[in-house]
């Protein structure tokens, strides 16, 4: 991938963001199709837990500053569910009895979500599934990262390492949350890879709401059942593969190689120590601003077309770029999506300096 991958997604996110834009650009005060002012106008903004970094870090923020420049007026409603789908469906009441014109959503469970759908579509308010799809009830848009090519890709870097290395033995499979449909999707992926790969699954798990200390927790028992046989960890985001490298570390044993997703700043730095093999780079800009996009559309009472479909709905799917050590200065630092200052303090400054990261 390299340099070649890296500019699919900034064309891509380039070309999107420039179309979303041409037809959203307006400041606050724009009169929607239904003749109503959508100036002091709001729109939720609803993440689903805290176990992963980015939605405070990045995804709020981000989302935040793309509606102000859109809006200057407008207000954003934001929330984080800490994994509670229940809390998430009382968030979601809240912002609706508070008159939001659009809202989008990462659910916590992807099923219980659909009752949050047809609830704001039941009072003509658009609902923008963000990062995480809901399959039951279709949603009047969906933006992400392409999830089920993340699974594929993430398994076949580590697939293709291991058979260059002539590694002999099993892989474990450390999932997402299984109320999460975007975690499914990754998991599919990874199947699609492992699966012929020659490489034996020797056992997989569903971390409950991604916590990585479950993923520790398992990873720690396939330690004592298959010792030396593991050979490799796919894990489907950079929280359970930290859980999946403590276990090790905890069992006083050589940490295989382990797979990632999600490009946190942790992960950045355990790549560089060598303690991690991979993880995505999916920059939450591209569909965080996307998002404001699409949701001014529907604020401004506009119906905005989807580039695909997924499960019936309306959908933008970016794709990502696999991290390793070999290209982590590439994409991640020259870049500009990540700070030199931000990852390489303490222990990882030899690190990022071996590898040329200033």
């Amino acid at each position: 991938m390299r340099t070649a991958a890296f500019a699919a997604v900034a064309v891509l996110a380039g070309s999107a963001l420039a179309a979303c834009g041409s037809s959203s650009g307006s400041s606050g005060g724009t009169t929607g199709s239904g003749g109503g002012s959508v100036e002091n106008a709001k729109v939720a903004f609803l993440m689903p837990d805290l176990a992963s970094t980015r939605y405070e870090l990045q995804d709020k923020p981000l989302f935040e500053a793309r509606m102000k420049q859109l809006c200057p007026t407008c207000v954003v409603i934001y929330q984080n569910a800490d994994s509670d789908a229940a809390k998430q469906q009382q968030q979601a009441n809240s912002a609706l009895a508070q008159g939001v014109k659009a809202l989008v959503i990462d659910p916590v469970d992807s099923a219980a979500a659909a009752t949050i759908v047809k609830t704001a579509q039941s009072q003509q308010v658009p609902v923008i599934a963000y990062d995480r799809p809901i399959p039951a009830t279709p949603a009047d848009y969906y933006i992400s990262f392409d999830n089920e090519k993340i699974g594929q890709l993430i398994a076949q870097s580590l697939v293709d390492h291991l058979k260059a290395e002539k590694a002999e033995g099993g892989i474990l499979e450390v999932n997402g949350s299984p109320t999460d449909a975007a975690a499914g999707l990754i998991k599919k992926g990874i199947h699609s890879a492992i699966d012929p790969s020659g490489f034996k699954l020797l056992a997989e798990y569903d971390t409950p709401d991604w916590q990585p200390e479950k993923a520790q927790t398992w990873v720690s028992g396939q330690i004592t059942q298959f010792k030396d046989q593991i050979v490799g960890v796919v894990a489907a985001n950079d929280g359970t593969g930290g859980g999946a490298i403590a276990a090790f570390k905890a069992a006083g044993v050589k940490v295989p190689p382990v797979t990632g997703n999600d490009a946190e700043v942790a992960a950045a730095q355990r790549i560089i120590a060598g303690d991690q093999y991979n993880t995505i780079s999916k920059p939450i800009k591209i569909v965080a601003e996307a998002t404001a996009n699409v949701a001014w559309e529907f604020m401004q009472g506009k119906k905005p077309a989807g580039k695909t479909t997924l499960y019936n709905t309306p959908s933008e799917l970016f794709v990502p770029t696999v991290v390793t050590k070999e290209n982590i200065k590439e994409v991640l630092f020259d870049s500009g999506i990540m700070k030199a200052a931000d990852v390489c303090t303490g222990e990882y400054a030899k690190g990022c300096a071996e590898l040329g990261i200033k």
